[in-house]
């Protein structure tokens, strides 16, 4: 009986991990967050290139095509 006491008790023992600390975890996803910031910041910086690019191809002289007026009848 005491030999079950005691495997149970060092199975536990051994079955628990080290939890990594706060500070460790606030740590990790900080520098994650960081990371994702920088990527949005990177796609914002292109798209914003993109469009005057996309905006200089469109010509002004272009007018909205309308239907021609009805005779009324």
């Amino acid at each position: 009986m005491r030999a079950a006491i005691l495997f149970l008790s060092v199975l536990l023992l051994s079955a628990c991990e080290d939890e990594p600390r706060f500070d460790e975890r606030y740590d990790k996803a900080a520098t994650e967050i960081e990371a994702r910031a920088k990527a949005m910041d990177a796609d914002i910086a292109k798209s914003d290139q993109a469009a005057p690019a996309a905006s200089k191809d469109l010509s002004e002289t272009a007018k909205p095509s309308n239907p021609p007026p009805s005779s009324g009848e």
